[in-house]
């Protein structure tokens, strides 16, 4: 049967007055306005298993959509890149940043075909592609081996020099003809080759400032300040890596993302406002794709779950889409816990404390001393106008805190010593507090 295509409503007048004014970020494309009706589409039965099969493998985080959309403008700017440095043969380094869930490793999965593809019709050599996973290695230094095996792997390489010092001494004499290949080299969960002597990513990048480099290192991490905090050197040294940032979704990026997930589907699963709230609540609480999919998945999972409960002449098809209520069913299911009930239900300088600690570990700081953290939640309240505790009542806050499980204390003579870490995830402290304006300005 031929497949016939719907247009899905982007946005109600609802959405659009909940938007909080959240707008696609810069230079990604506009959300088009489609009609304000489905175009005739089969009936789906969420009991069928091909179909409810097929549904759920649309909506699967590790599913490439047809379309990769609403990261043009990122896309673009490391093509440009990656393209600038091929054509003048010249070594060059990338830093990819933004928070899990913001499309990052899938747009470098198309961005690595694209200049597969531009190389070969404009008649430039493909660049040697290597692409690691820094969770994979079992220490930081691998990196290196895995370097250089892709690009000695058939020489005989000297054991007394360490893969670090091969790759340098490579890099630094010329070897090769000025038409030998480019080497691509992608390190995805940059954040894990974070040491305490930050060692390990100056090294990482100082191989594309040697004088023979043909590396094109990008880097892809969801530190959003690693290059300034790790990097220091480099930019002393003049060689910062170029940064390209991955914002968090919009509601009307998250609902354009499903859109056109679903779209090549021969039936309609979803109602439209279904996806609207999936997209509105997700973009309020950390704007993280892979979140939104996998309600979307769980609210599935709901209908099918109601429907096998009743006989096929108790319903019309139409009920058999996934409605607000099973949308709503699955969102307090993703994010309702009884963390969330505990930070709703705590004094407002407690919850100002947990908002602190949120902020204070964003990216991969895990703890601080209790004085730090009494240092930022001073500056929160005294921008808010808001009586700051004094260092002892909130030392007593932070142990009420410790004894609810939303953070963690250690020992120390002193209060100011104590070391602290945040027990609760940022999301559930977003979703607790998103109401409150205050708190959604404290998170930013």
């Amino acid at each position: 049967m031929k497949k016939e295509h719907c247009s899905l409503v982007v946005c109600s007048q609802e959405a659009k007055d909940d938007s909080n004014g959240d707008l696609a970020s810069p230079g990604t494309s506009a959300v088009k306005k489609p009609s304000d009706s489905f175009d005739a589409k089969l009936n789906w039965n969420p009991n069928d298993d091909a179909q409810f099969k097929a549904v759920k493998e649309a909506l699967h985080v590790s599913k490439t959509p047809p379309n990769i959309v609403c990261r043009e403008d990122e896309q673009k700017r490391v093509f440009e890149f990656v393209k600038s440095c091929i054509e003048q043969q010249k070594a060059g380094s990338l830093y990819m940043c933004g928070c899990p869930g913001t499309g990052k490793s899938l747009s470098m999965e198309k961005i690595k075909q694209q200049v597969d593809d531009w190389s070969k019709q404009a008649g430039y050599p493909s660049p040697d592609t290597l692409s690691v996973n820094c969770t994979s290695l079992t220490n930081t230094t691998d990196i290196f081996s895995k370097i250089l095996g892709e690009k000695q792997a058939r020489r005989k390489i000297n054991g007394s020099f360490s893969p670090l010092q091969h790759l340098q001494n490579l890099f630094s004499h010329k070897q090769q003809p000025p038409s030998s290949k480019m080497m691509l080299i992608i390190v995805d969960e940059m954040d894990y080759l974070i040491t305490k002597d930050r060692g390990i990513l100056h090294d990482l990048y100082m191989l594309t400032t040697l004088s023979f480099s043909r590396c094109i290192l990008i880097g892809v991490a969801n530190a959003i300040d690693l290059a300034d905090r790790f990097l220091p050197r480099l930019k002393s040294l003049n060689c910062k890596p170029m940064v390209v940032t991955f914002r968090a979704y919009s509601k009307d990026q998250i609902l354009r993302i499903m859109q056109e997930r679903l779209m090549e589907l021969p039936f309609v699963a979803f109602e439209s406002n279904a996806l609207e709230l999936c997209a509105r609540k997700v973009a309020a609480v950390s704007g993280d794709m892979r979140k939104a999919l996998c309600v979307c998945r769980s609210a599935l999972e709901i209908l099918q779950a109601e429907t096998r409960e009743l006989t096929e002449d108790l319903y019309s098809p139409e009920n058999l889409m996934v409605k607000l209520n099973h949308m709503a069913a699955a969102l307090s299911k993703t994010f309702r816990s009884p963390v969330i009930d505990t930070i709703q239900s705590l004094p407002q300088h407690q919850q100002i404390i947990i908002c602190c600690a949120a902020k204070a570990f964003r990216g991969t700081k895990k703890d601080t001393t209790l004085g730090e953290l009494n240092k930022l939640y001073m500056e929160i309240c005294k921008s808010e106008t808001i009586p700051a505790a004094g260092i002892t009542e909130f030392a007593n806050m932070c142990t009420v805190l410790n004894d609810q499980g939303l953070l963690k204390l250690g020992q120390a003579r002193e209060d100011r010593l104590k070391r602290v870490t945040l027990r609760a995830d940022e999301s559930d402290i977003a979703f607790a507090l998103q109401g409150i304006r205050f708190f959604r300005n404290c998170l930013l």
